[in-house]
């Protein structure tokens, strides 16, 4: 498989962030973001889609640890 041209790489960034955007709209909804996600999907590189979709639930992780709204679940805590 040949690595995305740079158009490419721009139009599934794109959808990335348009997607992105949508689930921050929508608290984490995603059954509002459909058609971006297919859009999304169909944009990028499968592993490329499996990767944003961990970078992002690891931001969203750092993102309330900084604020310190993390709450470990009570089975973590015990551990």
């Amino acid at each position: 498989m040949a690595a995305p041209s740079m158009k490419e790489r721009q139009v599934c960034w794109g959808a990335r962030d348009e997607y992105w955007k949508c689930l921050d709209e929508n608290t984490d909804d995603a059954s509002q973001c459909k058609k971006l996600r297919s859009s999304f999907e169909s944009s990028c590189p499968q592993q490329w889609i499996k990767y944003f979709d961990k970078r992002r639930d690891y931001l969203k992780f750092k993102e309330k640890f900084e604020a310190g709204e993390f709450q470990p679940s009570k089975t973590t805590a015990k551990s």
